[in-house]
């Protein structure tokens, strides 16, 4: 049994649903690796600001990494690739049979996330988007459009990466053991041996320094955050970040947004884990008592395995609600993940 959907075919009982990942770098890159094994997915389309990749069969990771590392762009890949300036507008425009795209996308600015969102809609392309977005005011943005992707019939995950993603559902998960929910802190060690790996990622851990924002970060030369991290000797070191953890677990009746924190510790020149990341939910049982449950993540799992997993978790989850005519938008503290075999 299929069902049609616009632009997009997404089958009942396939064995493996179709893939895009949109933004190639760190992330993009780590998102194609954990997708290269998997048999209930496969990755269709790649695309990043100078091009984009498609192969109806599928897309060799090793391939698309080679090429975007060798030459910047996965339009060199031949014979699939295609140089552009507009690569996402021109993939949606290609009419490529795709299920679902991970946006594995700067959130620098707040909008363009949201602007890349609106595409889809134009597009009238219809299937299942997920991202691993970071700040609250750029998923205030996307839980807006709720209608819109409702009326567009697109199923959107929003913050299902590491944090937000599986450390507020971490979260959401340990709160049922309270009747009141006080506070849940969200602390995160991230270790990368080198931040041009995940330049994105980095400047937005800088916009959320004391002094500066994300317009800051956004146009630093790579030499002035190089002169940055010469200063702090790597180290970032991030406190009551605006992170969407709080907004999503406002939203899923957990507890108001001022009783979530979230900071960390950014190592951008050591692989290594400077602590571990943990979330801690404290609350008061029905009997009076105040107690405190912490989650924490395996030193030996990486950033990327803590982002990716989850994304493609969640974009499993939205393809299930997709397929029973179930559109708009969704959060990673309303929906379990399912697990991508």
């Amino acid at each position: 049994m299929a069902i049609v959907l616009g632009k997009s075919k997404l089958t009942m009982n396939a064995k493996q649903a179709r893939i895009g990942v949109l933004g190639f770098g760190g992330l993009g890159q780590a998102a194609a690796c954990v997708l290269a094994p998997k048999s209930e997915m496969i990755l269709v389309a790649a695309a990043d600001k100078a091009g984009f990749a498609y192969a109806n069969d599928g897309l060799a990771a090793k391939e698309c990494i080679e090429n975007y590392q060798a030459r910047g762009s996965v339009g060199y890949f031949e014979p699939f690739g295609t140089l552009s300036n507009h690569s996402i507008e021109d993939l949606l425009d290609g009419n490529h049979q795709v299920d679902g795209y991970f946006l594995a996308l700067p959130n620098l600015p707040n909008d363009f996330i949201p602007s890349v969102t609106k595409q889809f809609i134009q597009a009238g392309w219809r299937g299942v988007l997920v991202d691993a977005i970071k700040r609250t005011t750029a998923v205030e943005q996307l839980l807006a459009m709720g209608e819109e992707l409702r009326a567009a019939g697109i199923t959107y995950m929003t913050g299902c990466g590491a944090t937000p993603g599986l450390l507020t559902a971490a979260a959401a998960l340990a709160a049922q053991s309270y009747a009141e929910v006080h506070q849940v802190e969200i602390t995160f060690g991230v270790g990368i041996a080198n931040w041009e790996a995940y330049r994105a990622t980095v400047r937005e851990d800088i916009g959320h320094m004391p002094g500066y924002s994300v317009d800051v970060a956004r146009a630093m030369t790579d030499a002035e955050v190089e002169a940055l991290l010469d200063k702090t000797n790597g180290i970032l070191k991030l406190e009551n970040m605006e992170h969407a953890d709080d907004v999503m677990l406002e939203l899923a009746g957990i507890c108001g947004r001022d009783r979530v924190t979230v900071g960390g510790i950014v190592d951008t020149r050591n692989p290594k884990k400077p602590l571990s990341t943990n979330v801690k939910v404290t609350g008061r049982t029905f009997e009076g008592k105040i107690s405190t449950h912490t989650f924490t993540l395996g030193d030996e799992t990486s950033m990327a395995a803590n982002v990716c997993g989850p994304a493609f978790g969640y974009l499993k989850a939205g393809m299930q609600l997709h397929q029973r005519g179930i559109h708009g938008i969704f959060t990673a503290a309303e929906v379990m993940p399912k697990f991508v075999k």
